[in-house]
């Protein structure tokens, strides 16, 4: 097998691990409060990626303060913003829905961009926003498998997930120096157990948890798959391929998130949910696909 086939292989099954979260975070969410989980999730992932740091002789970060503030609101961001909201969402909206939402990155993320910094958005991107709402808006205005309104609360809570995702990307761009993407991992993962005890601890105080084992068995996936293999099989298959490859394989995580859903939950995908996948995927396809290069000579 040659290293490019390697590669797709390994971007392929890092975006599978991707939109299995919404199965994970449905099993947990049905036992498991939100930050309850998403402590557990740091906990079980901290000390994997600190002993794959030592592994492969990885620096610990040393970041001013410039860059310890904004890897404090990363953390708050991607890693218990994105993990807390996506939980409670799957605890309203079916988990197929919540797979298609999180294909919507790509598009929230360069919209938060133009909103946030000013960036000017291309007409390209412009269509991409334009498709991953209609996709979105199709799903949550069907109502999927629940009651309208729980289902919409559902949605509206992953889509605060894929804000928060878009808003670490963003912050992750503000750095004076970057991270290797393992330190980065790490320190995020570090960063997210500080983040998420307190609002934990408040959960645990005003109703103290059950830890049923389908819940721990949801929780140890998620930090030990799309946490830890996930981030291997990313970035084993992005340095051998380049930026604009490895990004096109993001559109497998929606519809990943869909099949796994039907399969393991045995939640029914409708037609209104496939029409909304395929905006969807056709938004991330757009955003991700290679611009043309004139070259003058």
């Amino acid at each position: 097998m040659s290293n490019r086939h390697l590669a797709y292989l390994c971007l392929a099954g890092a975006m599978v691990t991707v939109g299995s979260t919404v199965v994970a975070s449905k099993v947990i969410g049905a036992g498991l409060p939100p930050f309850t989980a998403t402590v557990l999730r740091f906990v079980l992932a901290l000390p994997v990626f600190v002993l794959l740091m030592r592994a492969t002789s990885t620096p610990w970060p040393r970041p001013d303060r410039h860059d310890a503030l904004l890897l404090c609101l990363q953390a708050v961001c991607g890693s218990v913003g994105y993990t807390a909201c996506l939980i409670a969402g799957t605890r309203l909206a079916p988990a197929a829905e919540a797979g298609i939402v999180i294909g919507t990155l790509p598009a929230v993320a360069a919209l938060t961009a133009a909103v946030l910094l000013r960036e000017r958005l291309a007409r390209r991107t412009l269509a991409t926003v334009a498709l991953a709402t209609g996709g979105v808006l199709v799903v949550a205005l069907a109502g999927g498998g629940t009651g309208g309104a729980h289902s919409l609360r559902g949605d509206a809570l992953v889509l605060a997930a894929v804000l928060c995702e878009s808003l670490f990307i963003l912050l992750n761009k503000r750095l004076h120096v970057p991270l290797p993407p393992l330190a980065l991992s790490t320190a995020m993962a570090a960063l997210g157990l500080l983040g998420a005890l307190p609002p934990a601890l408040l959960e645990t105080a005003r109703q103290p948890p059950h830890f049923p084992v389908s819940a721990l068995l949801g929780v140890t996936y998620y930090a030990l798959v799309p946490t830890v293999a996930g981030f291997w099989l990313w970035y084993a298959g992005a340095a051998r391929v380049s930026g604009a490859e490895a990004s096109l394989f993001t559109a497998i995580a929606p519809a990943a998130g869909v099949l796994l859903s039907a399969l393991v939950l045995g939640e029914r995908v409708g037609l209104p949910m496939l029409a909304g996948l395929g905006l969807v995927i056709a938004a991330v396809m757009l955003q991700a696909w290679p611009r043309r290069v004139v070259v003058v000579h």
